[in-house]
């Protein structure tokens, strides 16, 4: 008989043995215990009344977390008819049985394809041509049997194409296992490297380089050399990283020739480098870190082509033998900066260099010969707000580059492109089934007002025949933070929204990177108010310009996307309808003050180091949690996952109990928590859009649109 996980019946007898779950009280809002701690900082007192969640294995936190999934289900169990006609609408517009583009690399097509109602990859690959017989290199259907979390990431297969070694998370904490299986017989090999963060192979099969983590504060900390067959325990560390604000991984550089240590912090990098076919060498430093010099290191025939803010806010390329790699005034510019244009990474072939950059809010493909008398080009799509970027490409001797492409409209494709010819040549489209026709819908790019006077960028999507009479639903979301751009592609799912009458927006503010670094800094650190200010303008022109009103606007963020909504809910909730806040990050200063917290000590340049009091007062000024005051809010759902290891559980939960205790309207509260999953919520290619079925009903719920 199979047993039953100790969590589960844990969570069976709370439910029915807590108060807080009966099925009396499912229809009532639960109420957390309040315990008050003392948080003290710079001569200040906070105190947290729910302070006491964070206590992961404490049976009463379980309770209360269950009582408000209790209380979500019963709230929200008229809205099942219509969740589930959404999530079959989208399940049924997914091909069942669906293949990757192959790609080549050293005598092998490799690609994954999908079977009938699977919900995971096969990956496989074929030698010398696509018409040869079929190796399955992993199954992830095999490996996710019987759990209700599986990830795998990271296959890489040894140089003799006979070994290969796989990221797997079970649990949803992302604390991989590294395994490894021999394709010549598909045995499992015994080897395993727990809280594995990165992973390289050297060149002799043989050897492998592996990044760990720290077991509590996630950090990726410590670099390790192993031979196969050899007990991880009797490894050799190769790099210790001591500064607790510096994560580092380990990597194979794409020429092959050399393994890298990438360290970094939000403003800081430093590399190291080996050659790969010398695995038991010393790796050398490439440049010693520097304060706010990020750089990137790629070698191509012997040279290695540097990205670097140096002396270039919006980054430039660089060029330097090994003798001058720490030689910066050796170093010889290959692409200047522009102050107009950020360069966000580089692919070099025989005749060309292709540069991903960052203009006028949208991403580019530049194509530049190494021929100067022939003139660079970017690669025109036809759209204004796209996104396009680099596929998989290895070969260096070549005039074809693999690229990807997508719009608010147009599916996700992958084409070749000839940097020769200009030729483009449509390998594969993302099949939509239903009857989709992207000539039905049309996207457009509008421009807010910030309180400042900057412009943002705000991209919206809706279906043809939209009436600009301010009573559409609309949705607006947005996230912000770490210079990470919300570019615009299509989305699947969202058809079922857009059919029933919403526009999508994304708002590009302040704290990504889309109009060029200054973007990003003008959104971080004491100008964090201006990512909230920012979002705040995008809403109310989508009202002035008549798209929408207050009682039909929604906003959604997750994690510090899940910070914006939390800061605006509190700055403007007369502003919303209605708010879904994913894995939200609001407790912003006792989490930055808790050096133990996963993935703190390394975001002191994002947020500030509240151990300062100017950033300790200004972080408090916008913290989510800190300044919920007795007020009317929008209906809310707050999501989370248990196993979080990004924000973790207690933040939104207790956020969630504050908003309960001071709220004076009677709208919508809920917290839902995936009780077997972490951040990134379920896997599953299926199983991924019940949570999204969810949050649509409840946006449609509010808007007042039913089947």
């Amino acid at each position: 008989m199979k047993k039953l996980p100790y969590g589960l019946i844990l969570s069976a007898i709370l439910l029915l043995t807590n108060p807080l779950t009966t099925m009396a009280q499912q229809s009532m809002p639960p109420k957390a215990a309040k315990k008050p701690f003392t948080i003290t900082a710079h001569g200040h007192e906070r105190v947290d009344d729910y302070y006491w969640l964070r206590e992961r294995e404490n049976p009463e936190v379980i309770a209360y977390l269950e009582a408000e999934n209790a209380y979500t289900e019963a709230s929200t169990s008229s809205w099942k008819p219509l969740q589930e006609k959404i999530y079959q609408e989208i399940v049924d517009r997914i091909v069942q049985k669906d293949e990757s583009v192959p790609y080549s690399r050293e005598g092998y097509f490799f690609y994954n394809r999908y079977e009938e109602g699977k919900e995971y990859p096969i990956y496989c690959r074929k030698k010398g041509s696509l018409e040869a017989p079929e190796e399955i290199l992993l199954d992830v259907n095999v490996l996710a049997e019987g759990l209700d979390f599986c990830a795998v990431d990271g296959l890489t297969i040894s140089d003799d194409g006979k070994i290969l070694a796989y990221f797997i998370d079970t649990v949803g904490r992302r604390q991989y296992v590294v395994r490894f299986k021999d394709l010549s017989t598909g045995v499992l090999l015994p080897d395993e490297v727990p809280n594995a963060t990165s992973f390289a192979w050297s060149a002799d099969n043989q050897h492998y380089f592996v990044g760990t983590q720290d077991t509590e504060t996630l950090r990726g900390d410590k670099i390790w050399r192993n031979k196969l067959g050899q007990d991880f325990a009797k490894a050799s560390l190769v790099f210790d990283e001591k500064d607790a604000t510096f994560n580092v991984r380990v990597g194979r550089g794409a020429s092959k020739e050399y393994i890298y240590i990438s360290t970094s912090t939000t403003l800081s990098s430093e590399t190291r480098y080996l050659p790969a076919n010398q695995p038991l060498g010393e790796f050398k430093v490439f440049l010693p870190r520097e304060e706010k010099h990020e750089y990137a290191v790629a070698d191509v025939a012997g040279e290695f082509y540097i990205h670097t803010n140096w002396q270039a806010e919006n980054f430039r390329i660089m060029k330097a033998s090994e003798a001058d790699s720490q030689n910066k005034n050796a170093w010889k510019e290959v692409i200047a900066h522009n102050p107009d244009i950020l360069i966000e990474g580089l692919k070099v072939f025989k005749d060309y260099l292709v540069l991903s950059v960052r203009k006028d809010g949208f991403t580019k493909l530049e194509i530049r010969p190494w021929d100067t008398q022939k003139t660079p080009h970017y690669i025109d799509m036809g759209e204004e707000a796209c996104t396009i970027y680099r596929g998989t490409n290895f070969d260096f001797d070549t005039e074809v580059l693999r690229i990807g492409y997508t719009s608010m409209t147009t599916p996700s494709s992958v084409y070749d492109y000839n940097m020769r010819t200009r030729e483009k040549t449509l390998l594969k489209q993302q099949q939509v089934l239903g009857g989709f026709d992207a000539s039905a819908y049309a996207s457009e790019v509008l421009y807010a007002k910030a309180a400042d006077g900057t412009s943002i960028p705000i991209s919206i999507v809706y279906k043809k025949g939209m009436m600009r009479n301010g009573q559409n639903p609309v949705l607006l979301y947005g996230y912000g933070s770490y210079g990470a751009s919300m570019d615009p592609g299509f989305g699947l799912s969202r058809l079922s929204l857009l059919d029933r009458g919403f526009i999508f927006a994304i708002a590009h503010i302040r704290g990504g990177s889309e109009m060029g670094r200054q973007w990003y800094e003008n959104g971080k650190m004491f100008k964090k108010i201006n990512t909230f200010t920012d979002f705040i303008a995008c809403a109310e022109h989508l009202i002035a310009e008549e798209l929408t009103n207050p009682q039909r606007l929604f906003a959604e963020g997750g994690s510090a996307g899940g910070l914006l909504m939390g800061a605006i809910i509190n700055m403007r909730p007369d502003l919303f309808k209605g708010v879904i806040a994913a894995v939200p990050f609001v407790d912003v200063v006792t989490t930055m003050l808790d050096e133990t917290i996963p993935l703190t000590t390394f975001e002191y340049d994002e947020w500030g180091n509240p151990n300062n009091k100017d950033s300790y007062e200004y972080m408090l000024s916008y913290s989510p949690y800190d300044q919920v005051s007795a007020k009317n809010y929008p209906n809310l759902l707050v999501t989370t996952g248990l196993h979080d290891s990004q924000v973790q559980y207690w933040e939104p939960a207790k956020w969630v109990a504050k908003l309960r205790e001071l709220k004076t309207d009677q709208n919508l509260l809920l917290l839902k928590t995936d009780m077997s999953a972490g951040h990134s919520g379920k896997t599953g290619r299926f199983k991924y859009y019940e949570d999204t079925a969810f949050d649509y009903t409840f946006l449609l719920h509010l808007a007042g649109i039913k089947e």
